[in-house]
């Protein structure tokens, strides 16, 4: 009997979330979080693969460390010597802290701060899985929460869904999704050991090498399209309209344009070529189908990788963007737009 498809719990961490650890985490944390950032934003397991080089193995031991631990599961960390085990004495006082941390002066816990806390003010000297497998054994679940689900309002989604899926319906209609995302050619200078006294220093090529993408997709058909830009404003979204409507021979009647609330996208005298503007909701990137091309082409040309110079990265990005353009049936699976509904 097969087993069943094990996916991430998207509970426990926020992809946001997860691309912040990946900034300050070790190369190996970062693969680890953008896995799970592209499984949650409905990246086939696949393609996840293919693009991180790993094995279905890992991807499993990944997918259980974070539905155990959320994001604590995924940082790779240092393994410490045999450590002493908390005791059956102990396990009462400690799974009421847990729940009441408060009386630790806490708003809540993390299995780091717990871990730490107990070492220094008990005394405990476990390893930090075992802090981890306390927790579950007590009946406890590490939950990161979302950051902004104050500020999203659920009505107004549940409409953008709604009307988004009668316009789907119509088979006159064709929906393009815009945004804008950063590219960078230099990642952060991870950690690594120098003789002590000394500065340790890495080769720095200029000032940093940053570059925007500005594209719009449309799932129905398969099509991208991009360009890059060093900045955006209202006249850099106008001339990517305008390349946009020389390169794009519209299929349908009706082209809707879905996009973010951009103040350059709101433009009053911007001219639209055909398309009709659509706004997405205020804080849901996550009803933008277009975000999980950015994150597949990130972790397929970027992940690991430096360019050496602003050339290089332009080069590179023309390579990624080329690479998605030229695989409309990717494209059709990564931004279906049915599983929004």
């Amino acid at each position: 009997m097969a087993r069943a498809l094990l996916k991430p719990d998207p509970d426990n961490a926020s992809i946001e979330q997860l691309k912040q650890v990946s900034r300050i985490g070790s190369s190996e944390t970062a693969t680890r979080c953008t896995a799970i950032q592209m499984l949650l934003a409905g990246i086939s397991r696949q393609m996840v693969r293919d693009a991180l080089l790993v094995s279905n193995r890992a991807l499993r031991k990944w997918i259980n460390c974070f539905n155990q631990a959320g994001v604590d599961g995924l940082i790779v960390k240092k393994r410490p010597g045999r450590m002493s085990i908390i005791t059956d004495q102990q396990a009462p006082e400690l799974a009421q802290l847990i729940d009441q941390p408060e009386k630790a002066k806490r708003e809540f816990w993390t299995a780091k701060a717990f871990h730490g806390y107990i070492g220094e003010t008990y005394q405990i000297q476990c390893s930090y899985e075992t802090g981890v497998r306390f927790f579950h054994k007590q009946g406890f679940a590490l939950k990161t929460p979302q950051p902004w689900p104050d500020m999203q309002d659920e009505q107004l989604r549940e409409a953008f869904v709604l009307e988004l899926q009668k316009l789907f319906e119509q088979p006159d209609v064709d929906i393009w999704f815009a945004d804008e995302s950063g590219f960078e050619g230099d990642p952060r200078p991870r950690k690594r050991w120098d003789k002590k006294g000394r500065k340790t220093r890495v080769t720095k090529n200029g000032g940093h090498l940053r570059m925007n993408v500005i594209g719009m997709v449309c799932p129905r058909s398969g099509e991208f399209f991009a360009i890059e830009a060093s900045h955006s404003d209202s006249a850099t979204y106008q001339a990517f309209l305008d390349e946009a409507d020389r390169q794009i021979s519209f299929q349908r009647t009706t082209n809707i344009l879905v996009m973010d609330n951009a103040s350059w996208h709101k433009r009053k005298n911007t001219n639209w070529h055909g398309w009709q503007p659509m706004y997405l909701p205020p804080y849901s990137p996550d009803l933008n189908p277009i975000e999980r091309i950015w994150l597949t082409m990130k972790a397929r040309w970027f992940n690991n990788h430096v360019c050496k110079n602003e050339e290089k990265l332009i080069e590179r990005l023309d390579h990624a963007i080329l690479d998605v353009i030229d695989n409309p049936e990717t494209i059709k699976q990564t931004t279906a737009i049915g599983t929004l509904f």
